[in-house]
């Protein structure tokens, strides 16, 4: 069981770091490993049901420890998605309160459920036979609303709120490094005295023109817009977004690039004459 159950969990995590790879968005990024995760705890759950435990002991190190690693993967992909998709556009200060406002959503979760972290994170075992064995849930434990709505053939009163908690360390550190992202962003930038005088979606539009002829060398979007960035004294923001509004346009979807293109004919006519 532990055997095939680690094997599954070595090959979730290979083909996420290769999604990693592919997908420059976090949106595309979560979107795709929520998918492939939900795939994967499928296949555990009908081996569960289908070979069971051999005692008691087995059980409970499922759903306290093996389990949680997968559901975990897919609480946090899911929460980032979240995040992301909702994520307004605006300034500095209204991007940096809507993800502080997601950490105070984290510790509201950590203060409500402080005795079960505890339990967790000094690696106790009183209570394992109540909350991480089928069949023996108790109402006056705080249980989650999740455990009520789950198949309870997989699932024990505690073994989402493990995975919540892992989920939620993985959520924490993501946000710290946005927020730090976002900091290292709103300084002024002053390395060039060249100042993009056009929209932004127009040099969105470019950048992208650009990474898809593939004429930087090791680029990915992100670090072609940041450098457009730098150069052109501009914050371009969420460039992900305003690259699928170009896409969702019914006319024109070039409109920029098609611009330039005309822009470069009459110049090179003006010389001709």
């Amino acid at each position: 069981m532990h055997k095939f159950y680690r094997d599954k969990l070595k090959e979730l995590d290979e083909r996420i770091e290769v999604y990693k790879i592919e997908f420059d968005e976090p949106i595309q990024l979560a979107e795709a490993s929520v998918s492939l995760i939900l795939n994967y705890l499928k296949e555990v759950k009908l081996y569960v049901l289908e070979k069971g435990f051999d005692k008691e002991e087995d059980e409970i190190y499922f759903f306290k420890k093996l389990k949680p690693d997968i559901l975990s993967k897919l609480i946090y992909y899911n929460a980032i998605f979240k995040i992301e998709s909702k994520k307004p556009h605006g300034s500095y200060k209204l991007i940096k309160k809507y993800l502080s406002n997601e950490q105070i959503r984290l510790k509201k979760y950590f203060d409500n459920n402080l005795e079960f972290y505890k339990y967790c994170r000094t690696n106790s075992t009183y209570m394992d036979q109540k909350y991480f064995v089928r069949g023996k849930h108790d109402i006056k434990l705080s249980l989650d609303t999740y455990f009520f709505e789950s198949d309870h053939n997989f699932s024990t009163s505690h073994d989402y709120k493990v995975a919540k908690i892992l989920a939620n360390d993985l959520i924490q550190v993501y946000l710290e490094d946005r927020l730090s992202h976002l900091q290292k962003r709103s300084k002024p930038i002053n390395h060039s005295n060249l100042n993009w005088t056009a929209s932004k979606t127009a040099l969105i539009e470019l950048i992208y023109a650009l990474h898809s002829q593939g004429v930087f060398e090791n680029g990915n979007v992100k670090h072609i817009a940041k450098y457009f960035e730098i150069v052109f004294n501009i914050e371009l923001g969420d460039f992900y977004h305003t690259f699928m509004e170009i896409k969702s346009r019914k006319i024109n979807r070039t409109k920029f690039i098609d611009t330039l293109k005309l822009s470069l004919v009459r110049k090179i006519e003006e010389y001709e004459k």
